[in-house]
């Protein structure tokens, strides 16, 4: 987003005419930053046979699952339900990598039915798989390899304590299982989740599934690193270094295929990298509410639009779209949801009036996705700027999709 004569805008389009066209709240998306994120992460692994499956649990659209498509990526699903709506988007069952937790097995068979590339995370699974599979159906198996990335504690997905993956200290046990089986196993996983910041750290996971991977596992096809990449929130924050990690990583994967004796995929299923930075979530200022100790910002918008904020204490920058050149002051902005529900604490912005459009940034991963309806608000429209355009690409709900599958009854 860039500030061009005092108005901000998005490739040329100018943000506050599209809230206008659509209303307030509304989530924004930059199509060129989804695809500049992909570009990027392709020239950092430029040197190995790289397949970038989009995480779409960040962002769901399905419009934006066929920008995925058209530039090349493949898909990370964690439901059934998000494998339909990626065959919906038009990718290959072949494309899919479906990566439930703590589901039973039949949500699995559903998986084999539709021809998805099934990935395994826990032991009583993986022999159910073995019992009804044997080596007639191909499988990727998860491990945890017990490092931890960074980030909230509730983005972490591989320290000891995780729900999710295989412990790599039962690795005899799951040789064990696929030898007694018959399984056949194509692809090792493991994801030590979000904010990743040392490339190090990472490096050292996959040594494991290399050593894993040579000791136990004949007949891989790839292996997959996961995700976890750390974006910039703030001016001046820290991220991953994604070409450092790219040469680093592309370099051993390199050196261990050689000694695998054949050349295998290198998988990663970015979500948050690939479309943090290009969303936004817009907002109108209802009230402006001075206490004794606090200057409150009410905006038409809450936790039931962006849950960041106040599950994982997330920092998300906020511009004043409708005054950038104010003064300077102190807000704390809040939403209109009947909670404790604050979006920014004593932040400073351009100064804010009743009527102003605030632009809420990096909005574009597990914003809209983690949406709800709570105090029976409506989730915002959704907007695409696709080639200088802005494309409606959700409407905004009403009180008809509310009610819909409720069943009234009479007294």
């Amino acid at each position: 987003m860039n500030l061009v004569e005092n108005r901000y805008k998005i490739n040329g389009t100018d943000v506050l005419d599209v809230c206008h066209e659509f209303g307030t709240p509304l989530y924004v998306y930059d199509a060129d930053k989804i695809i500049s994120q992909y570009n990027r992460m392709k020239n950092a692994f430029s040197g190995v046979d790289l397949r970038i499956k989009y995480a779409m649990k960040a962002l769901s659209n399905i419009s934006i699952l066929k920008l995925f498509k058209k530039i090349g990526a493949g898909l990370d699903v964690v439901s059934i339900q998000e494998a339909m709506i990626g065959l919906k988007a038009g990718f290959q069952p072949s494309q899919i990598l479906f990566t439930p937790n703590c589901v039973s097995i039949d949500e699995i068979k559903m998986g084999v039915e539709l021809g998805l590339v099934i990935n395994i995370d826990n032991i009583s699974i993986l022999e159910q798989f073995g019992h009804e599979y044997g080596n007639k159906v191909p499988c990727c198996i998860r491990m945890n390899p017990h490092i931890t990335a960074g980030g909230h504690s509730h983005i972490q997905t591989g320290h000891i304590d995780s729900k999710f993956g295989i412990s790599i200290y039962q690795l005899r046990h799951v040789t064990r299982i696929v030898a007694a089986n018959n399984i056949r196993v194509i692809g090792l996983h493991m994801h030590s989740g979000s904010d990743i910041l040392d490339s190090s750290v990472f490096i050292r996971g996959a040594e494991l599934l290399f050593d894993a991977a040579a000791e136990h596992f004949k007949e891989l096809e790839f292996i997959d690193f996961g995700s976890g990449f750390k974006v910039a929130y703030k001016e001046d924050d820290i991220t991953t270094d994604i070409d450092e990690l790219g040469k680093e990583l592309s370099s051993r994967f390199n050196e261990f295929c050689k000694l695998y004796g054949k050349k295998l995929q290198l998988w990663f299923e970015p979500g948050k990298f690939m479309v943090s930075e290009s969303g936004f979530l817009l907002v109108k200022v209802n009230i402006i509410k001075q206490t004794m100790a606090t200057v409150f910002v009410g905006v038409d918008s809450g936790q039931n639009h962006l849950i960041r904020p106040m599950f994982y204490d997330a920092y998300h920058h906020i511009l004043n779209l409708s005054n950038p050149n104010g003064v300077q002051r102190v807000y704390t902005v809040v939403g209109y949801i009947c909670e404790t529900d604050t979006f920014a604490w004593d932040r400073k912005l351009n100064e804010v009036r009743e009527g102003d459009i605030l632009a809420i940034q990096n909005a574009g991963a597990y914003g809209f996705s983690m949406s709800n309806n709570y105090n029976s608000r409506f989730r915002p429209a959704e907007v695409m700027i696709y080639n200088g355009k802005a494309h409606l690409i959700r409407k905004r709900e009403t009180i008809d999709d509310l009610l819909k599958n409720q069943v009234e009854m009479e007294f």
